[in-house]
């Protein structure tokens, strides 16, 4: 059953406009409860696997509540750890990125307080942060919880687990009596009932029925891929075993129209379904890729359901969904029948905590699968043409092309020349050239050892005193492996869609990779993933950014510091900048 639109939610217009420009179609069904007696003021308990859209849930009525105008603290956000408090501060930001004048800021321990600091005293009205250094800056007066008007705890059952009781106590306290309070737990245990019933007035219960949790016919793995190399590893997989059928899932509208242009400008037959076309598009679609005219089709979620086909043969996660249950409903759609399927995720970054919470719903392993090189799909693909030839010729029936076979003897080809035009023929129609991508220059594929990144609690300046900024912490994109050290001007090319900004600040300003990354992800609000190369020299800097975030980039950080310094940045116009 489809939930109602998010025009029916009671959303202001500007979140409204804000989720009409991020592509989402509908609200999921966590948000589709959540939102609507939220914004009524009502406290709210909401009982919901990890991952299940909760975010946007919490996050659009808080959002709703906070006036601009005012530059205090109105609404605080408690999460477990510091990737979780970083990850909601960054929908918060794509959320709200149509509220003028907000500030949002995560605080959390393991990184410099100065910043941190000097975000609370700019006036950030909206606060995300670990139980422990939020304790800490209570303490030390840095943050004022007087005038909150709404507390979201978020994976409450997980903070209580970790042992933060106590300082969930405190921070808590000391919240006024008039005030709004949101939980969201994957569990109902004694440790939330009673914290519920501590703080909570008689909040409204949303539970959502969780849906099966396994396809044991379906072979699932995963690959570490950046956004932009996702069309070039989606079409290697593609060449390496090409499906009859298959079915590639992603997150928004503008994600499955641009993954559909790339494809079929690669020469695939691939068509799309989203909540754009119409009904008579939509059947005319599904007939094809039925009668497989279509062999992929690229889809939202809301657009695939009640699709029935049981010969698909691969499912992709072009976009990892956020909602371990999508994950199952959409693996679901191969190894139907009796059949064997496969199901393949793209994740990056901080997008394997959101896959190590579907293995932990599923409980299943997702195994980590290296991408295919340029080289192996090149003798792969000769192996399919060889293995065509071979099944041909058993086949006969040569006979109409014989007057043409003994012209060319004729002319004094041999039979291997023959041969291996024609084959070369085959291979450049119905073949195309592979393209290098970063991956392909990193050890494994670019492989990281998650198990030594397992999130830690947070205990604010009890715990990791080691620099952890927001660039050498978070793992969510192309950080510094690009990075570079300049002696002369000289950057190396810039990639295609890629643009070139200038910074006046470099190596003698003390910088370094971690805080660019830092800057152009929180603050400039680069999506994860998207930052290129980082080329630092001794009094300036140059960065790579995509060409459409370009001036977003320089807007958004033209009043921002690096190590505390002001500095100028603007499109990069060569040597004699």
């Amino acid at each position: 059953m489809d939930t109602p639109p998010f025009s029916e939610l009671g959303l202001p217009d500007d979140l409204l406009a804000a989720i009409e420009i991020l592509g989402y179609e509908r609200p999921s069904p966590i948000q589709a409860k959540a939102i609507p007696p939220a914004l009524e003021g009502k406290d709210i308990l909401g009982l919901s696997a990890t991952g299940s859209g909760k975010t946007a849930a919490f996050a659009l009525p808080a959002l709703s509540l906070i006036d601009v105008t005012e530059k205090y603290p109105q609404v605080l956000i408690l999460c477990p750890t510091r990737e979780l408090a970083v990850q909601v501060c960054e929908e918060v930001h794509r959320l709200g990125t149509k509220k003028q004048g907000l500030q949002a800021t995560p605080v959390y321990g393991g990184a410099p307080i100065d910043r941190q600091l000097r975000a609370l005293r700019n006036g950030a009205q909206l606060v995300v942060g670990t139980p422990g250094r939020l304790l800490d800056h209570l303490r030390r007066g840095s943050f004022d919880a007087s005038r909150i008007k709404m507390a979201i705890l978020d994976e409450a059952d997980r903070m209580l687990d970790m042992g933060f009781k106590e300082e969930m106590d405190e921070v808590l306290a000391a919240l006024p009596k008039e005030r709004q309070i949101m939980f969201f737990s994957a569990t109902m245990n004694r440790g939330v009932s009673n914290f519920i019933k501590k703080f909570g007035n008689s909040p409204e219960i949303i539970e959502i029925e969780q849906k099966a949790r396994t396809v044991s016919t379906v072979e699932q793995a995963y690959y570490e891929v950046r956004q932009r190399s996702k069309v070039e590893v989606l079409s290697r997989i593609l060449d390496m075993n090409p499906p009859r059928l298959g079915i590639i899932f992603c997150n928004t509208k503008r994600s499955v129209d641009e993954c559909t242009e790339d494809l079929v400008n690669r020469g695939y037959a691939a068509d799309r379904l989203h909540g754009d076309i119409t009904q008579q598009m939509r059947e005319r679609v599904l007939k094809r890729f039925r009668d497989g005219a279509v062999e992929l089709l690229v889809a939202t979620d809301v657009a695939a359901r009640g699709l029935d086909i049981d010969e698909i043969d691969i499912v992709f996660n072009y976009d990892l969904p956020t909602d371990p249950e999508d994950y199952v409903h959409r693996i679901g759609r191969t190894g139907r029948a009796g059949r064997s399927g496969r199901a393949v995720s793209f994740v990056f970054g901080r997008e394997i905590y959101r896959l190590q919470g579907v293995e932990r719903y599923t409980r299943q392993v997702i195994k980590r699968e290296k991408i295919p090189s340029v080289e192996q799909v090149e003798g792969r693909r000769a192996d399919i043409i060889f293995e065509s030839l071979k099944e041909r010729l058993e086949t006969g029936g040569f006979d109409i092309y014989q007057e043409n076979i003994d012209r060319l003897l004729e002319q004094g080809h041999t039979p291997t020349d023959i041969a291996g035009a024609l084959i070369t023929m085959l291979r450049e129609s119905s073949g195309r050239e592979g393209e290098a991508i970063q991956e392909d220059r990193e050890p494994d594929g670019g492989r990281r050892d998650f198990n030594k990144d397992r999130q830690r609690p947070d205990r604010g300046d009890r715990g990791d005193r080691r620099e952890r900024d927001y660039g050498n912490n978070d793992r969510g994109g192309d950080r510094t492996e690009r990075y570079q050290r300049g002696g002369v001007r000289d950057a190396g090319a810039i990639e295609g869609g890629m643009s070139r900004l200038f910074i006046s600040l470099g190596k003698g300003a003390g910088i370094m990779p971690k805080d660019i990354v830092g800057m152009m992800y929180r603050e400039a609000g680069l999506p994860d993933g998207s930052l290129g190369r980082i080329t630092l020299f001794p009094k300036h800097c140059l960065v790579d950014v995509p060409e459409g975030l370009a001036d977003q980039a320089i807007q958004k950080t033209r009043n921002a510091k690096l190590r505390g310094k002001t500095f100028r940045i603007d499109h990069d116009r060569g040597p004699n900048e």
